[in-house]
């Protein structure tokens, strides 16, 4: 099959009379809880995807008559043919705009590469006392009872209808529920009416217009083109600006959960409810309100960066720069002239698609990965107005649009396996009006809108063009369709014509798709929106499109040179904008109100309505364009690739930050201005840092280079370092400014030495070394104790803490003077200087077991180790605070970042969890990680997500946080099982009374000495006793850590440990997730084989040499020892207590109970006894069976 064709699909199916393929059986519940018969068959033919079951309506309430059903209506002119529905339901025909309906169905119809969707509406059928129903115009009217702007349309029967609507969803009305509160406010009304805005006819595509479709091109006639019911209207009218949005819109937050995410000030404290603030919100009141100190330790203050995927929108006219963006999870509301911001925060993933309101006032948002949501937020307050949960939990959302009258979402999912969801976001419902999914052969859905015209009816499409089939009975587009490259599919729209479904493709192409295809014979066309088909294509440039928009009576096109045209309803060009420093049109946001009046035309002229617009690239730039004057105005310029590095001035309130696209920019974070910037084209930028003294900025390069910058002007202050091999990916000065040293992904540390050359200060290449065979984590400088030398350490993957001597080092040989494994199977990922606290200095490392270890700065010995935050993932960066002035001098603070989040730790650290706090920051992941020189603010780099967060300060909060959390031993005692009073403790005194016993003796007649201690050398026995086993390094370190705790003070060691003390080091010690089968099925996937049946298995011989050879070896004593004492206690066996076997005994134990081949779960299980690996082994054998 050539590129490009698509296969033939199978028939589709549509509800009316005449030709069609049958329609699957569908079972629907009834008004009374129970099912509705299947669908008539329309037709012969092949039958349909199954359509998604209504939402189960509310049991009839006590003498409350059953619907009846509606005999069959016949076709009405110029509408189609309808379908009649029985048991309950009625007549199923598209839902009108105005009459809202919990029991829909859903019908979607695919388009080449585009999905063509409707909602269709079921009508309850009880008739009305004295009143006669009939169907008209797709909805039940009364024609006693006109309604403004739809003849024959009740407007007192659609109003009782949304009513019905929200007693059936199970609460009241949230535009009632405002009401009842504080009463309408003054632009309060009615819904306007949704019917379309009339257009003249023939304003569609016309089949005369030149194309690349080399068959008949014979003008429409007008039986063909009655399908536009507006045909003969005037000239269509812009759309109506709405100041507040009607109906249930107005205060759709009644019902809602909250969000405490959501920053509020105290003046907002004092209304009763969030409704109140939806009703009294004004255009620019956000940034007015009054923030109120805030409870966290860590506030956003700002955000640099956006996701330049997305589109950026425009909220306010005329003079003001109001833009709304999205920033990894967070919206942004930026006030460019204002030099404000204000973030919108709900979100625990990184937003993936938001849309807009035609108002500009409600915006709704959705991300993707773990407990997705959906966020619809008022743009005036700042209020989420609505929060709909696990809305695809699968994979989140890829596509959202919200209709013209703002009341309705459109969802399309992340998965393979696409869903597409209708949302009646103002209900307080979790479910969807409707939804479907699509098959995968489809196509990749990316793209959503609605039709301005009918709130209804929407269309999507995915952007590539492949062989599979994508439509719902409609004729495949292909090469061969119209004998030209249709190219790979960008966005798609509504034509204003009510009509017209237009596609922009990267061949710079417009395929139209219409109801009437001028190739088939009128009485075979079938209705829309099945009968939709590609009638056209069109050629409108060479340049891919990638932004088409309508208008008014206007069609829009936005392409990857930076040009944005105007076309009329014949895709006539009309007006073109460019400008040499634009990029790819990434999207347009047209402003509400006119640059000039209608009138200002002379009446014998067209008038070409402009508006001015916010245009954004795919670049990272934003241009605000004026069309009267065809000026643009660069709004923003930021990163375009991953921001991997950022540092902060260490005496001024600068921060630099580079990113791989060689963008290195300077800003004063005090006032947020923009201050300097430099590109360097050459190769990304992937670390930053200051001199102590301040004077100049080194970047470290993707190219394996380094540049000396100055550090105000970011002008190179000498000549390129390339030294480096690989990728630079720490760089750091020593606390002179001395010598600056590097690593980068090659493994290698590289010194230089600052020289002066010509009176200039500059650096020259001193030497450097291959010192680690794994990622190099961190580098760091410090100074010799009793001296001011510099001091280098590096610390790797691969458990090395490499010292290199810098006073010996020379001319390509860089001296090492202590290298020392850190960690026994536990990765490194960072270290800091840890801040004096006592007479024994301390380097602090974390690994990734979630622990944090105190080495002695000269011997680096381990000197303690604690529990650290535990927040999802270990700690990859982490930086001493610098001590703000109103903070205790004597009280210190570590920040950090893990994979996603920042916080912060007070010190000393001791395990409290209580003493750390931590914030999502960028949920794909956090690059990098700064403190301001005062200690007040903190920066993290997002890394993909092209942001920079920065973070105020408030270190009360989290002394307070600490507080509450108890003091003493109370923190402690809440970590264990139970707690204070739990079964565990009990048995931990049990244990610990015990140990007291056995170390005076199980065999004497004397008193014995109870008391509140045990020697040190009964820790492992108490340790292993409530189910932690640790290694030998392990059990020595406890020992060391408690021996030698007050050697610093006193110069005495410690020989007995309390209960406090021994719970403390158990909460330390022990693994912070508890026992894991994982990293033992992890050790068999290396270690083992597979067996005949698939699975990773160990040989008994090889597991006991392994015992004996490696890791810390077992005598063959030991061994039997161990193996006796554990096979000894199974189930089954005489007694509780173990057999007793003589050496020569041990082997024919063990031959006999353990197997040839083991397991992971064997060994866990039937060696260890390990009940969780029992259970896991139990449902392993159930899944064995199935």
């Amino acid at each position: 099959m050539p590129r490009g064709a698509l296969s033939q699909p199978r028939a589709g199916f549509r509800l009316g009379q005449g030709e069609g393929p049958n329609v699957s059986p569908l079972q629907v519940p009834a008004l009374g809880g129970g099912s509705v018969p299947p669908l008539p068959a329309a037709g012969g033919g092949e039958e349909g995807p199954p359509l998604s079951p209504l939402p189960a309506s509310p049991p009839l309430s006590p003498g409350e008559p059953l619907a009846q059903p509606v005999p069959p209506v016949r076709p009405l002119p110029g509408n189609g043919a309808r379908s009649p529905r029985d048991a309950g339901i009625g007549v199923s025909v598209p839902f009108p705009p105005a009459v809202p309906s919990s029991r829909s169905l859903w019908y979607s119809q695919t388009l080449g590469k585009c999905v063509w969707e409707r909602v269709f509406q079921s009508i309850s059928t009880a008739q009305l006392p004295g009143r006669r129903v009939q169907v008209d115009g797709l909805c039940e009217v009364t024609p006693e009872e006109p309604t403004e702007g739809r003849p024959g349309i009740s407007s007192e029967l659609k109003m009782s209808q949304d009513r019905q609507m929200a007693q059936e969803m199970g609460e009241q009305d949230p535009l009632a529920a405002a009401k009842e509160k504080e009463g309408p406010p003054e632009d309060a009304g009615a819904d306007e009416p949704l019917c379309p805005p009339s257009t003249p006819s023939r304003m569609g595509i016309l089949d005369t217009l030149p194309s690349t479709w080399a068959g008949s091109q014979d003008a429409l006639g007008e039986d063909i083109a009655r399908t536009s019911c507006l045909k003969g209207a005037g000239p269509p009218k812009p759309p109506p600006v709405l100041s507040e949005p009607k109906g249930a819109i107005s205060s759709p937050h009644s019902g809602c959960r909250k969000q405490d995410t959501q920053q509020r000030s105290s003046k907002d404290d004092q209304h009763d409810g969030s409704s109140s603030l939806v009703w009294g919100a004004k255009p620019g009141m956000l940034f007015q309100k009054d923030r109120e100190s805030s409870p966290h330790s860590l506030n956003l203050s700002w955000v640099f960066g956006y996701n330049s995927r997305l589109a950026v929108h425009g909220l306010m006219d005329g003079e003001d720069r109001v833009l709304l963006y999205v920033s990894s999870h967070t919206v942004v509301i930026h006030d460019v002239l204002g030099n404000r911001q204000y973030h919108l925060q709900g979100h625990a993933n990184v937003i993936s698609c938001l849309c807009v309101s035609e108002d500009k006032r409600w915006v709704a948002t959705a991300d993707r990965g773990p407990d997705a949501l959906i966020i619809v937020w008022d743009s005036f307050s700042g209020v989420p107005v609505r929060t709909i949960f696990e809305s695809h939990p699968e994979d989140g959302v890829c596509a959202i649009a919200i209709s013209r009258d703002a009341k309705y979402l459109v969802t399309i999912s992340a998965g393979t396996v696409q869903r597409v969801c209708v949302w009646r976001w103002t209900l307080p419902t979790e479910k969807p009006l409707c939804s479907t999914e699509l098959r995968p052969e489809f196509g990749y859905q990316n793209y959503v809108i609605f039709n301005p015209q009918d709130p209804h009816e929407f269309v999507s499409n995915s952007k590539t063009q492949g062989d599979a089939g994508l439509q719902y009975g409609t004729p495949f587009l292909s090469i061969k369709t119209f004998r030209s490259v249709v190219g790979r599919f960008s966005q798609s729209v509504f034509h204003f014509n009510n009509s017209q479904v237009l596609t922009g493709t990267s061949a710079g192409k417009v395929v139209v798709w219409d109801a009437v295809d001028p190739r088939t014979d009128p009485k075979e066309q079938r209705a829309r929106p099945l009968g939709m088909t590609p009638t056209k294509i069109v050629s409108v440039q060479k340049e891919s499109l990638t932004v088409l928009q309508v208008l008014e009576s206007c069609i829009v096109t936005g392409d990857v040179k930076g040009h944005i045209k105007f076309y009329d309803g014949e895709l006539r060009l009309l007006r073109l904008y460019s400008h040499s420093k634009v990029g790819p049109i990434r999207s347009l946001s047209f402003s509400t109100t006119l640059c000039d009046p209608p009138d200002a035309f002379p009446a014998r002229s067209q008038p070409f309505l402009t508006r001015n617009f916010i245009l954004s690239t795919s670049d990272a730039t934003v241009f605000h364009v004026a069309t009267d004057s065809a000026n643009f105005e660069k709004v923003l310029e930021e990163a375009k690739k991953a921001v991997s590095a950022i540092a902060c001035h260490p005496q001024q309130t600068l921060v630099a930050v580079g990113s791989l696209c060689g963008l290195l920019k300077l800003w004063d974070y005090r006032h947020t201005e923009y201050l300097a910037s430099r590109i360097f084209p050459e190769a990304g930028i992937q670390c930053l840092a200051y001199d102590p003294e301040g004077y100049f900025l080194a970047a470290g390069f993707t190219d394996g280079s380094v540049h000396i910058l100055d550090a105000i002007s970011l002008q190179s202050s000498c000549e390129e370092l390339r030294f480096s091999r690989g990728p630079v990916t720490h760089i750091s000065f020593s606390h002179n400014s001395q010598y600056l040293a590097t690593a980068d992904e090659k493994y290698s540390v590289i010194v230089y030495k600052k020289v002066l050359q010509e009176g200039r200060r500059c650096w020259e290449h001193l030497a450097g070394l291959d010192s680690h065979y794994k990622p190099i984590r961190s580098i760091l400088f410090g100074v010799q104790s009793g001296s001011n030398e510099p001091r280098l350490l590096s610390l790797g993957e691969d458990r090395q803490l490499v010292e290199y001597d810098l006073s010996s080092s020379i001319k390509d040989h860089l001296v090492v003077t202590h290298r020392d494994r850190v960690e026994q199977s536990a990765v490194p990922l960072c270290l800091a200087w840890y801040p004096q606290l006592s007479t024994e200095s301390f380097i602090l490392t974390a690994n990734n077991c979630y622990k944090m270890k105190l080495l002695n700065t000269t011997t680096k010995m381990c000197r303690k180790t604690l529990l650290g935050p535990t927040y999802g993932s270990p700690l990859e960066k982490m930086q001493i605070l610098p001590a703000t002035s109103t903070a205790d001098p004597k009280q210190y603070y570590l920040v950090y970042i893990t994979k996603d989040k920042v916080g912060l730790q007070i010190l000393p650290v001791d395990g409290n969890p209580h003493k750390s706090s931590a914030f999502i920051c960028h949920p794909d992941g956090a690059s990098d990680l700064a403190s301001s020189y005062d200690g007040r603010y903190i920066f993290t780099a997002g890394g993909s997500d092209c942001t920079v967060m920065k973070w105020k300060v408030n270190l009360s909060a989290l002394d307070a946080a600490a507080f509450l959390g108890g003091e003493d031993m109370i923190p402690f005692y809440n970590l264990l099982d139970g707690g204070r009073e739990g079964e565990f403790f009990r048995e931990l005194e049990d244990y610990f009374y015990y140990a007291q016993i056995c170390s005076q003796g199980t065999n004497t007649l004397e008193n014995r000495q109870v008391s509140v201690h045990i020697p040190l050398e009964e820790i492992p026995s108490v340790m292993r006793a409530i189910g932690f086993y640790p290694s030998e390094e392990e059990i020595e370190e406890m020992i060391n850590e408690v021996k030698f705790s007050k050697c610093m003070d006193g110069g005495e060691q410690v020989t007995e440990i309390n209960l406090e003390d021994f719970i403390k080091l158990y909460i330390n010690h022990r693994p912070a997730l508890g026992l894991s089968m994982k990293s033992l099925q992890r050790a068999f996937q290396v270690l083992g084989y597979d067996n005949e049946k698939g699975d990773k298995v160990i040989d008994r011989g090889d597991l006991l040499s392994l015992l004996q050879c490696r890791g810390e070896q077992m005598t063959e004593d030991e061994l039997a020892q161990c193996l006796t004492t554990l096979l000894g206690r199974r189930p089954g066996r005489r007694g509780s207590e173990p057999d007793i076997h003589d050496p020569s005994g041990a082997a024919a134990l063990i031959e006999e109970e353990i197997p040839e081949e083991i397991t992971a779960e064997i060994f866990a299980a039937d060696i260890l006894g390990l009940p969780i690996a029992a259970q896991e082994k139990k449902n392993g054998r159930k899944e064995a069976n199935l």
